[in-house]
């Protein structure tokens, strides 16, 4: 029997599983992303959620014919690493994949890709609707999409296409993003931004709000999360403002995304979305028609909620060894 392993790498946590060659998924793992101090401390974590994976579907690591890597990026695919990833710290600066992860398995492939192709992928291979043209985008600790354009994934030359998080959104650049730049869809929308891009806003509109703000704090170190914000949504005047400025920005890089590739469906995951769908869609479905000049496309949630990326991977690898979608997807889910 042959078994393959799919690895999503996030700025937060690391998911694995294994699948036999039906694509059913008979073992699977999760572990936090460590922060540093170095890269190789996410690759030993890569390689024991792996083993992990393995574990409890009751097989050896050298079972395992190829691994799917779904990761945050940027990717140098030739040397199978990631360098200076945007939502880790700045000391870690390179993270090794390929090379340990063949040192681990029996077979000698080892398929790497950014996260939010990942996505796509597994959106195409295990979701209820897969067409030709469709977006998945992740709204998590970073923003990125995958795109498929008459039945083609737009990986890119280099792997990293579809990094939307760090498409310009607001040219007069208010916020800086993790990778340094100003005004990147990112530094308004993602998990590990909000509570900055709150603080930001606070400063300029101070208003009556339960969160810990000051007119004159640091917005490299705020005492908050994301969730705190959400979780004030409907109770806070200042959340729901701030919710309400996010919406914006969400709506104006859907609107492009639809402009550029005219997709049928954009289907959303990442933590942010997943834990405040109507907060995050509603305001994206209630502007995009007013944005957008061709078709509206439907924006929803993914079907696959957080084991998206993890059954992308596992795709990736399945694909790679000439399996093809099943016939009936939700079947093979765990």
């Amino acid at each position: 029997m042959e078994y393959y392993a799919g690895v999503d790498l996030g700025a937060t946590n690391t998911r694995a599983a294994v699948a036999d060659a039906t694509a059913t998924v008979i073992g699977a793992a999760t572990r936090s992303t460590p922060q540093g101090p170095t890269g190789i401390a996410v690759t030993e974590t890569v390689l024991s959620v792996v083993r992990d994976a393995c574990e409890e579907a009751g097989i050896d690591p050298s079972s395992i014919s190829v691994v799917g890597v779904g990761s945050i990026g940027p990717l140098d695919l030739a040397a199978g690493v990631i360098e200076n990833p945007a939502n880790l710290p700045d000391t870690i600066d390179r993270i090794p994949l390929s090379g340990p992860l063949k040192s681990l398995i029996g077979g000698d492939r080892v398929v790497l890709r950014n996260d939010a192709d990942t996505g796509l992928l597994g959106e195409r291979f295990y979701g209820e609707y897969a067409p030709d043209d469709m977006i998945y985008v992740t709204i998590s600790s970073g923003v990125g999409a995958g795109v498929a354009v008459d039945g083609s994934l737009l990986s890119g030359w280099d792997g990293n296409a579809g990094e939307i998080g760090h498409m310009l959104v607001d040219p007069d650049g208010m916020m800086t993003c993790g990778c340094g730049r100003d005004g990147h869809w990112e530094a308004y929308c993602s998990g590990n931004n909000i509570p900055k891009y709150a603080q930001q806003l606070y400063e300029q509109h101070p208003m009556e709000t339960d969160l810990p703000l000051s007119s004159t704090a640091d917005t490299a170190d705020v005492p908050f999360d994301a969730a705190e914000l959400f979780a004030h949504a409907g109770t806070d005047p200042f959340a729901d403002y701030v919710i309400e400025r996010i919406g914006k920005w969400n709506a104006v890089g859907m609107a492009n995304l639809v402009h550029t590739y005219a997709p049928l469906v954009i289907n959303v995951g990442g933590a942010v979305a997943l834990n405040n769908p109507e907060l995050i869609l509603d305001p994206i479905n209630e502007r995009l028609s007013e944005m957008v000049l061709t078709n509206v496309p439907d924006v929803q949630l993914t079907t696959l909620s957080g084991d998206v990326v993890v059954h992308g991977a596992l795709a990736s690898a399945l694909l790679a060894d000439g399996h093809t979608r099943p016939d009936n997807p939700e079947q093979f889910r765990k």
